[in-house]
C-alpha cells in the first residue's frame, strides 16, 4: 500500500490537558477519509499537529506536499480582494513583497479555479460570494500548489444541504482525478457516507480508523468511548444508543444526553 499519511503514538496536550493520547493510523494515497468527532474531541488539534503547528510527541510522516483549508474564514463584504487574487495567495502568500505576474503563475491560478468550477465568479470580491462559492475558492487556494494530501477543517459548517453535497462531490472528484488523499473533519458523517473510503473517529483522546462498516459498530465504539454503545440498524438508518437513551437526531451531530455520541444514517 502506498501510504500518504502515517501517524503513530501521537500525543498532544494543551493547557495541561491531554487532547490526543498516543493515537495511530495511516491513510493510503488517494483515500477519502472523514475525521469525525464532537466539539473538543481533537479534530482541529490533529490537523494542526499534522501541519507541524503544535508541539507533539510521536511520529507523523506525510509524503509530498500538504494543502490546508482552515475553519470558516469571515470575509468582509467590501474587502477589495477578488476570488482570483485570493487563490493566487496560495502560491506566494507566505513570502514577503509583491509577486511579479507571469504566465506560469496565472495558468496555475486559472487551473485551480477551473478545478473547483469557480471561473464564473473568479473576478468578484470574495466577501460578496455565497458560502458555497467561498468554500470553493478556499479549496482552490489550497489546490493551487498541487498538494498530495489535502486537510480540511469543518468545510461543510454553515453550508446548506445542497451546497454541502456539492462540495463533497467536488472533493471526491478531485481526490480521484489527482490521486490526492483527503482528510476532512466534520461533526456529522451523513454528507460523507457516499464518498468515504475510511473514517477516523475521535473520542476521549483516542482514535479508531478504518472502513465505515468496520468502525461504526457496537463493539468498536464501545471500546472507543469506554462504556457500552449500541449501534442499531433500522430501515436503512443507524441509531447509536448510549445507556438506556435512544435519540434519533437525523443529521444532528451532537447530543448532550448522548454524551456526544453521534447518530447517523448509513445507506
Amino acid at each position: 500500500m502506498d501510504v500518504a499519511l502515517e501517524v503513530s503514538g501521537l500525543s498532544v496536550s494543551q493547557g495541561g490537558k491531554a487532547v490526543l493520547k498516543r493515537i495511530g493510523f495511516n491513510l493510503p494515497r488517494g483515500a477519502f477519509c472523514g475525521l469525525i468527532g464532537a466539539n473538543g474531541a481533537g479534530k482541529t488539534t490533529l490537523l494542526r499537529a499534522i501541519l507541524g503547528l503544535l508541539p507533539s510527541q510521536g511520529r507523523i510522516n506525510a509524503s509530498g506536499r500538504i494543502g490546508y483549508v482552515p475553519q470558516k474564514i469571515l470575509f468582509e463584504p467590501d474587502l477589495p480582494v477578488r476570488a482570483r487574487d485570493f487563490v493566487a495567495l496560495g502560491l506566494d502568500g507566505h513570502r514577503f513583497g509583491v509577486a511579479f505576474p507571469s504566465r506560469g503563475r496565472m495558468e496555475k491560478v486559472e487551473a485551480a479555479l477551473r478545478a473547483v468550477e469557480a471561473e464564473g465568479f473568479a473576478g468578484q470580491r470574495i466577501g460578496r460570494l455565497s458560502g458555497g462559492q467561498q468554500q470553493r475558492v478556499l479549496v482552490a487556494h489550497a489546490l493551487v500548489r498541487s498538494p498530495d494530501l489535502l486537510l480540511l477543517d469543518e468545510p461543510l459548517a454553515n453550508l446548506d444541504i445542497k451546497a454541502a453535497a456539492e462540495i463533497v462531490a467536488l472533493l471526491k472528484r478531485l481526490s480521484q482525478e489527482r490521486q490526492m488523499t483527503v482528510l476532512l473533519s466534520a461533526h456529522d458523517m451523513n454528507p460523507l457516507l457516499p464518498v468515504m473510503d475510511r473514517i477516523l473517529y475521535l473520542a476521549d483522546g483516542k482514535a479508531i480508523c478504518g472502513p465505515v462498516a468496520e468502525v461504526v459498530r457496537t463493539e468498536v465504539l464501545s471500546d472507543l468511548y469506554g462504556y457500552h454503545i449500541d449501534v442499531i440498524r433500522v430501515h436503512g438508518r443507524v441509531l447509536v444508543v448510549a445507556g438506556n437513551q435512544v435519540h434519533d437526531h437525523g443529521a444532528e451531530a451532537n447530543c448532550v444526553e448522548c454524551e456526544h455520541v453521534h447518530v447517523t444514517a448509513i445507506p
